[in-house]
């Protein structure tokens, strides 16, 4: 591995390495070596990070913790670059390449709160049986003004006319050309970091844009995902403006997701959801597990209080995981296709989740449903939204029912539950001291 990384690192004329490593909130944390230290360093398995990274908040706090101990001795976790993460880092002047890890302990076994390793332990599952899963996502963003003062409402960004939108353009290509500059560059970036990007459009909110990323490997694309996040901040700030990828950032503009399209092939490159004949039993199964389960472990794809914000009706959200074929108001939609591309996409996760979290938790969900081949519900043929709300409204009544979901624990890892309710918790309680706008605007005169 190590002379894989050195001669990468040569023919690309790196400097300087940037090891990646998500925290259970997809925060991007890690360190810069010196490429020449980096290289050494992976081959005395030297690359080390305290593994209280996996304890921060979104807040930058330390998540409170039964386990004190560990935590206040912080032991460090061994990082192991990925060669297949590896790329150019666009954007920096001196030569920079990016790599994503994985967290182990000292004694070379994984480090079991890292989402990369969830992820990776539930893609074991789907392999012991011969399946190998392929996801395909779809992550929505705004750009908007600059905004330093976080009191104050979020607005859309000026656009080459000079003006900022002031009414929703879904796939209004004049509108697009308003960002063009700034969609070139994140276009030129990705490709100089490889990244396997399709097609980009204008969403339904103001200045709200959408990516799409080519089918493929679960961790590659999350990984991918990642770096994603990453270029488009960077590319927007050059211009003057944000990107946020906050589920839910003006109220009276649609939220961001992350759709997930989620599909199976067998060793030998075959759709195990669909053939000539329709649908498989397997693929009913697997969407009976999401439908059972899915509402059990919301936090795991709308981890933030803001996230729940997003799923309300008319706001281009599901609110229960109701099936559909091409039915946008289900959580969970059939997309038109060939036998070969039969999938289901999840519209549950929110664009503020942790992709390797949110594929775990719908993977899981729908490893259950195959084992105990649960059957769905009868397919959704009218507006979903007209049903019954199946999923909870608060982050504080979702981490209740979530905790309580033992199947999905079980298969996820009981210490990642457990770091990932802590850190949920310990966010939750640092919002519910905050007094908002809303509480001075309408209570401090009136009261």
């Amino acid at each position: 591995m190590t002379e894989a990384f050195a001669e990468w690192i040569r023919e690309k004329r790196i400097s300087e390495v940037e090891c990646l490593v998500p925290d259970i909130n997809g925060v991007v944390r890690g360190k810069v070596w010196p490429a020449d230290k980096f290289i050494a360093s992976v081959g005395n398995m030297s690359l080390r990070l305290p593994s209280s990274v996996f304890s921060v908040t979104i807040t930058g706090d330390y998540a409170d913790t039964d386990e004190d101990d560990f935590l206040y001795r912080d032991p460090d976790v061994t990082l192991l670059p990925d060669i297949n993460s590896i790329c150019v880092a666009p954007g920096f002047r001196t030569p920079t390449a990016f790599v994503v890890a994985d967290a182990l302990h000292r004694d070379g076994s994984a480090f079991e709160v890292a989402p990369r390793h969830v992820l990776k332990r539930m893609l074991a599952k789907y392999a012991a049986m011969g399946w190998q899963m392929v996801v395909a996502p779809e992550l929505e963003f705004y750009l908007t003004e600059v905004n330093s003062d976080p009191d104050l409402p979020i607005q859309p960004p000026r656009g080459r006319s000079g003006r900022a939108e002031s009414s929703p353009q879904p796939y209004g290509l004049e509108s697009v050309t308003e960002y063009e500059d700034i969609i070139e560059e994140i276009y030129d970036n990705s490709e100089i970091a490889s990244l396997q990007l399709d097609t980009m459009i204008h969403e339904g909110g103001t200045a709200q844009l959408e990516i799409n990323f080519n089918h493929g490997d679960p961790v590659a694309l999350c990984d991918q995902v990642v770096i994603f996040k990453r270029i488009v901040r960077q590319v927007a700030l050059k211009h003057g403006v944000y990107a946020t990828f906050m589920a839910k950032p003006m109220e009276s503009q649609p939220g961001s997701a992350m759709h997930l399209h989620i599909s199976a092939v067998d060793a030998g490159g075959n759709n195990l959801f669909g053939t000539q004949a329709g649908l498989t039993p397997e693929f009913r199964w697997f969407v009976g597990g999401l439908q059972r389960y899915l509402p059990q472990v919301v936090p795991l794809f709308a981890p933030n209080v803001n996230s729940f914000r997003r799923i309300r009706p008319a706001h281009s959200a599901p609110i229960n995981v109701q099936w559909g074929l091409d039915n946008r108001s289900c959580g969970l939609r059939i997309p038109v296709s060939g036998p070969r591309s039969t999938r289901i996409e999840n519209r549950l996760p929110g664009a503020d989740a942790n992709p390797y979290i949110a594929i775990a938790a719908t993977l899981a969900c729908g490893y259950i449903g195959l084992q105990e081949k649960i059957e769905p519900l009868p397919l959704m043929t009218r507006n979903a939204y007209d049903e019954e709300r199946t999923l909870p409204r608060n982050l504080d009544a979702a981490l209740k029912q979530m905790i309580d979901c033992q199947p999905v624990i079980d298969l996820l890892g009981e210490q990642f539950i457990k770091a990932f309710y802590e850190i949920k918790l310990n966010e939750l309680a640092a919002y519910d001291e905050v007094i908002s706008s809303w509480e001075r605007d309408h209570l401090l005169l009136k009261a």
